[in-house]
């Protein structure tokens, strides 16, 4: 089917599928009302769509048809209501009208925010499970959606428009994904629902990369983060960091070195003996935010899946964010849960923490920032830097930006630069004290300061020239995937290709 480029409204979305004679099938909804249904049989002709509407609201009832969850507001829940129906379907319908129908099961389990529940969340799992053509195995589209309006009729309404989206979607867009996905929020916008998570699967979805797939979701502004877990699935990521204490690293990892890994390895070491972490559940994770994916100025697709695919390789959750500042990064994981927040992060990276450019849009400045990021137990692990690195950092050599005006220094040649002798501007040196005896920022020790001399952007450099001194930068599983898959510029010596 090809796409739809026009804008349509709701209704007309939800009346072309009522006119398109194939399509037949079940909707089962929990939890909002049957807000998904309502904008199918309010568009007309629904008799030509709908085989089945049911709402479960009792538990009990629920279960008696479902089968048990461990949530009903879950991933396991929408499956078993997508599985159960979908069966029921093909079992009372196929051999009447099977050769000529393509069916669908059209699900959702949602919870609203009352003014009851103020301090709930409006949030739910909906899915799709269709056939592209009669008689086809089943292909399946799943998403997790937030409900952002205080209102509960408005949270309803913002649902039942998504839900008529993901279905006109699955039938009309499938061809192209992309559109797909950004058609999601049309006519609700991204300001009142929020998709996180999404999974295509099935024979329709057999060129598809999830992983891809959600970057999508960021890129055209749906969500803010998606996860992905080292085997490359992708994960919902309020059901990763749901009360855990979480460690985060960020970087380009292009391609992920000794530094990177050993920063990480060293701030875990430091992060489970802190006294509000010990015999808590630990998160750990790499980051990569959007600015620095495009920062060549367009998405390229086969780089980011090479860093994610590595990152997994070595046994890392992924989180691909827009989340620019730290603050905002360390707010969002404050959504999740209340538990401790360790950020791993170099020199580099904590000096450009005190740039105050990036808090001119801030009435508060620096000091609101500062305040967002560091409240309820948020710690920075600081990983040392040679001077020389530092030297050239300061005078712009390995920055786009320049810090003379903002950082001073002036120590011995063979010193490393670490939290404790990093000199920041006058005006902000009694801040940064304040957080360094506080314990806000903390050395990290037991580094291994052979890895000190090691940049990715080197490492990236001698990848592309051919010089193998690159292989001893980088762990023994990534230099194995770079030369399998040919990652990031890299082509195999003349003699060992004719080999």
């Amino acid at each position: 089917m090809s796409e739809q480029k026009e804008l349509l409204t709701t209704n007309r979305k939800a009346l072309t599928i009522n006119l398109t004679e194939p399509i037949y099938g079940t909707f089962a909804e929990i939890g909002a009302g049957q807000e998904v249904a309502r904008q199918f049989f309010q568009a007309g002709s629904a008799s030509g769509t709908i085989a089945k509407t049911i709402s479960a609201y009792d538990m009990t009832f629920s279960d008696a048809i479902y089968g048990k969850a461990p949530r009903y507001v879950s991933r396991e829940r929408l499956s078993l209501m997508l599985e159960h129906e979908y069966r029921l379907l093909l079992e009372r319908l196929a051999a009447k009208r099977g050769d000529r129908t393509t069916f669908f099961v059209f699900a959702d389990t949602v919870t609203t925010r009352s003014q009851k529940r103020a301090a709930s969340e409006a949030h739910g799992w909906m899915g799709i499970r269709f056939q592209d053509q009669p008689g086809a195995e089943p292909s399946e589209i799943v998403a997790h959606v937030r409900m952002w309006d205080k209102d509960v009729v408005q949270q309803q309404e913002a649902l039942g428009i998504v839900g008529v989206n993901l279905i006109y979607g699955a039938f009309h867009l499938r061809e192209n994904p992309r559109s797909l996905i950004e058609s999601l929020v049309d006519n609700v916008g991204a300001s009142r629902l929020e998709v996180d998570m999404l999974k295509f699967s099935g024979p329709a979805f057999a060129h598809i990369d999830n992983r891809l797939m959600s970057l999508y979701l960021v890129q055209l502004g749906l969500t803010n983060a998606v996860m992905f877990g080292p085997g490359g699935e992708v994960l919902q990521p309020s059901e990763v960091l749901y009360n855990k204490a979480i460690l985060v690293e960020r970087g380009s990892f292009r391609p992920v070195t000794h530094v990177n890994v050993d920063m990480l390895n060293c701030a875990t070491a430091q992060f489970v003996q802190e006294p509000p972490v010990k015999g808590k559940e630990v998160v750990v994770l790499m980051e990569i935010t959007m600015n620095n994916l495009l920062s060549d100025g367009e998405l390229d697709a086969r780089d980011f899946l090479a860093r994610v695919d590595l990152l997994g390789d070595i046994g890392f959750t992924v989180l691909i964010s827009n989340y620019s500042e730290y603050y905002r990064l360390t707010s969002y994981f404050r959504r999740f849960t209340k538990e401790m927040i360790g950020v791993a992060l170099g020199i580099n990276n904590l000096l450009e923490i005190f740039n105050e450019k990036y808090y001119e849009h801030l009435d508060g400045g620096i000091l609101e920032s500062f305040g967002r990021m560091f409240r309820h137990a948020v710690r920075l692990y600081i990983y040392p830097m040679r001077q020389e690195a530092y030297d050239k950092y300061l005078v712009g050599g390995t920055s786009s930006t320049t810090h003379a005006s903002v950082i001073t220094h002036a120590f011995a040649s063979n010193v490393l630069i670490n939290a404790k002798n990093v000199h920041v501007a006058d005006h902000l040196r009694n801040l940064y004290s304040h957080l360094l005896e506080n314990h806000y920022i903390e050395c990290i020790v037991g580094f291994d300061a052979a890895y000190l001399g090691i940049f990715s952007r080197d490492v990236l450099r001698r990848i592309k020239e051919g010089d193998a001194s690159w292989e001893k930068m980088v762990p023994d599983v990534v230099v194995s995937a770079i030369k399998k898959r040919r990652l990031f510029g890299y082509a195999p010596p003349p003699v060992a290709a004719a080999q």
